[in-house]
């Protein structure tokens, strides 16, 4: 047998929508009426998960409050009740006027130390009353200062993690691990004064215009093109030449810089070194940002990649910017297209011998002897040349320094301070760019340059990286401002030495120095042989099969005419 089905009872409304009698079990229930606000939306949701915004949470809630039929109301003899005691309790004094009591003493403690203060001052001579003011003053500016500065450190985004200037393979084995404390107590002295094997190129003569530029009238920066060669060691023709007969490693100056500044360093950087038979070539990665300019490395709160490409900010846009200010400085306050200082040989890395076009530069090519059989030969470069006060020809290397927003690199605003207080903005510069500071001091120590020039560039306008003013120049000779920024030349020498005989234990291959992105640390990677090479070599084989075949076809295509 099966089942029975009764069907429920429905309730026709031929003039309506719904039923058109109230049940029996709600007849006697009062209607809660809607409001006119009540925000209807679906009729029911079985979920509950409709609306996941907090604001939302109450929109099906009853818009009645205490006047609602279904109300509950506690109705017990609690109203009634009645403490035998009605006056209202009074509460201590401290507890009453605790806060009033409070600001009293501190008032009365304020009041004291300036009495202190005004009877101090009245035992005080005029100068130390004047002081006493400056101090007081001073103090105040500080407190002010170091207060905003404190708040809006709190509200900055934590620092992230840099990343590794090159992605590490799972195959690349860890061979020499160098933390920088023990890297700062090495020492290497008595190193003379490198010897000139090969001197080439020519430079333009520096304009002493600039040294009046100031704040006042200040000049534009113009775009200058011109080419800059940036050749790593085993391209360069010269050195090839060289290793043939002398010398065992090999190197140029802004890689010899870099390594023996490490421990000033925060980025990441790396070096490839490749060991050929008994010799060394330390050689930067083709697509790296080896030549690019770090900007505020070294500052206390460096510039934070906040994971937007166009962050003008951002340290790699710093870098950019940084790199296209030196690279123009350096060439608009020579005096172009006038006469030339030019070496012996013409410069090796120009095709044609048309020089108009490459930037002012000339090379020395420099052997030391760095003991245990270890020499040295470099490529080192100077940018212009000046004459000295004995109307004598002296060898200038030209560099630029960059503000590009004050108020998050130390404060200091250089339109204000650069002409009265040069010596405080440097002082910044020097906080803030340790590394590139020292690195470019190394290079113009390893050339034998006379002197230094840093050109101050500033943004016309803080957001925009297009525009720029020279602001003002600052000469220094390369072993005063070495001392100046604490930079010891025997240590410098002692990391290279380390690293060399470090390479030099290691078996002939191929292998990468590399900076750790958030640790005061050197790795030294044994990698395959075939990483990083390029595709050059690949090309000209090409390129000669193709050639070769052309002629091939070339002789078809003429026989018929014969």
């Amino acid at each position: 047998m099966s089942a029975h089905f009764v069907p429920p009872v429905i309730q026709e409304n031929p003039q309506g929508w719904g039923p058109n009698q109230i049940p029996e079990q709600f007849k006697d229930m009062p209607y809660q009426h809607f409001s006119k606000d009540v925000r209807l939306g679906k009729v029911s949701d079985w979920t509950g998960n409709t609306y996941q915004d907090k604001r939302y949470l109450g929109k099906y809630n009853s818009a009645f409050g205490g006047g609602s039929q279904y109300a509950y109301y506690h109705e017990e003899d609690e109203s009634s009740f009645q403490l035998v005691d009605t006056s209202r309790v009074q509460k201590p004094i401290y507890q009453r006027r605790g806060r009033l009591f409070q600001q009293n003493r501190q008032r009365r403690d304020r009041e004291r130390r300036q009495q202190q203060t005004q009877a101090n001052m009245q035992v005080l001579t005029k100068t130390q009353k004047n002081r006493e003011r400056d101090r007081q003053r001073l103090l105040k500016k500080w407190q002010k200062q170091f207060g905003k500065q404190m708040q809006e450190n709190r509200s900055k985004a934590p620092i992230r993690n840099r990343d590794a200037s090159v992605q590490i393979k799972d195959d690349w084995v860890v061979v020499e691990e160098m933390d920088f404390p023990r890297l700062t107590k090495l020492n290497l002295p008595d190193i003379k004064d490198g010897e000139d094997l090969k001197i080439c190129g020519s430079m333009e003569f520096y304009d002493k215009t600039y040294d009046r530029v100031t704040t006042k009238n200040e000049k534009r920066l113009t775009r200058i093109n011109r080419i800059f060669h940036k050749i790593t060691t085993t391209d360069d023709p010269v050195i090839r030449q060289l290793a043939k007969t002398q010398g065992n490693v090999f190197a140029t100056d802004a890689i010899l810089a870099t390594m023996m500044c490490c421990p000033r360093s925060s980025y990441s950087w790396d070096i490839v070194v490749q060991r050929v038979g008994n010799k060394l070539f330390f050689d930067k990665r083709d697509d790296s940002d080896f030549d690019l300019l770090t900007v505020s490395e070294t500052a206390t709160e460096p510039p934070q990649d906040d994971g937007s490409s166009s962050s003008f900010n951002s340290p790699r846009s710093l870098a950019l910017e940084a790199t296209f200010i030196n690279h123009n400085f350096s060439q608009q306050v020579l005096r172009m297209n006038e006469e030339k200082y030019s070496f012996d040989e013409k410069n090796p890395f120009v095709q044609g011998g048309d020089e108009t076009d490459v930037a002012s530069v000339g090379y020395r090519y420099r052997k030391w002897d760095l003991g245990n059989d270890i020499v040295l030969i470099a490529r080192t470069e100077h940018d212009a040349v000046t004459y000295g006060p004995n109307n004598e020809i002296q060898f200038m290397n030209v560099k630029a320094l960059n503000e590009w927003d004050s108020r998050f690199s130390g404060g200091v605003d250089w339109r204000g301070r650069l002409d009265n207080q040069k010596g405080a903005v440097l002082a910044t510069e020097l906080k803030n760019n340790s590394c590139k500071l020292a690195k470019w001091t190394v290079s113009s120590l390893l050339a034998g340059s006379d002197q230094i020039k840093f050109g101050y560039v500033s943004r016309q306008h803080v957001k925009d990286t297009a525009k720029h003013l020279i602001l003002g120049t600052q000469q220094f000779k390369p072993v005063e401002f070495a001392n100046q920024i604490n930079l010891n030349m025997d240590n410098a020498w002692g990391i290279l030495r380390c690293i060399v005989d470090t390479c030099m234990k290691l078996k002939e291959g191929k292998y990468l120095i590399m900076k750790d992105p958030n640790k005061p640390v050197v790795r030294i990677y044994d990698i395959p042989d075939q990483t990083f090479d390029s595709e050059d070599d690949d090309d000209d084989d090409e390129d000669d099969s193709d050639d070769e075949s052309d002629d091939d076809d070339d002789d078809d295509d003429e026989e018929p005419e014969k």
